[in-house]
């Protein structure tokens, strides 16, 4: 399947307006080779701190730093010609004060040359979002199941499971878009509560283990391409195997290299005396 011909960057407006138009795409990008290669393909990357995980052997995304996602946001921008690219604000960087997320997400557009952030939480990060926007820093909430809290959560587990954690997420989607957010993240959310949400929400809602019926979806792309095994989740679709064909090609190479004669090694060395 032939990739659309864009002329421009897709902008957090042109985002906005693909609601109820078409599904939106993303994946995430760590990489400018990475970028270079999905760029043609979906309308915004994100580099997300799940890159703690997939690209440092992090068990969580806790450890990732501002600095960490600024050099890798800087990556991805330079990898990149036509899509929108967000950077996730990591644990601790964002959380302390309004004043500290704007610091923050200044440096990431400043530094990078993203065009948005993205934050976890929502009620709680009502006013923060306000904030960002009114200044100028477009902000791709996320919702649901939100990683920076998996020690609250304890573990990785679906949202909206009764009635108390849907009516927070319900809230959390309102209070988000209500605070200027372009779009969301609705993460591992049971699928009736999604799709609901995604109906009644003014700005695109975007689902990572969520309903299909979500306005778009977004995965992590090694997850996507079989690269990375220590933690496959449940609604990951793999659309390739690209772990087996690496571990094969390096199986190969390293047959080749080691059967390989080098002229005169079959003389023993003598130092001279």
């Amino acid at each position: 399947m032939s990739a659309p011909i864009r002329s421009r960057r897709t902008s957090v407006a042109d985002i906005k307006a693909l609601k109820g138009v078409r599904p939106i795409v993303s994946l995430t990008a760590y990489t400018a080779p990475m970028a270079a290669l999905l760029d043609p393909h979906v309308d915004f990357l994100l580099i997300g701190d799940s890159l703690g995980m997939v690209v440092y052997g992090f068990d969580t995304t806790l450890p990732v730093t501002l600095d960490l996602m600024i050099a890798h946001g800087a990556a991805v921008v330079r990898g990149s010609s036509t899509s929108l690219v967000v950077v996730d604000m990591p644990f601790g960087s964002y959380q302390e004060s309004r004043e500290q997320a704007f610091r923050s997400a200044s440096r990431v557009l400043a530094e990078t040359g993203a065009q948005a952030v993205k934050l976890e939480g929502g009620e709680e990060m009502g006013d923060t979002i306000r904030f960002l926007t009114e200044r100028g820093v477009p902000v791709l909430g996320h919702i649901g199941l939100t990683p920076q809290m998996v020690n609250v959560y304890g573990g990785y587990k679906t949202q909206g499971r009764n009635q108390f954690q849907a009516a927070k997420i319900k809230a959390d989607a309102r209070t988000v878009a209500e605070a200027g957010a372009f779009a969301f993240v609705l993460e591992g959310t049971m699928e009736p509560l999604a799709r609901e949400i995604t109906i009644e929400a003014p700005i695109p809602v975007i689902g990572i283990g969520a309903s299909p019926q979500c306005d778009g979806q977004i995965l992590v792309s090694e997850d996507m391409l079989g690269l990375y095994n220590e933690f496959i989740p449940r609604h990951v679709k793999r659309f390739a195997d690209l772990g087996a064909e690496v571990s094969k090609a390096a199986a190969a190479y390293a047959e080749e290299v080691k059967a390989r004669s080098f002229p005169g090694l079959e003389h023993t060395f003598q130092p001279k005396a």
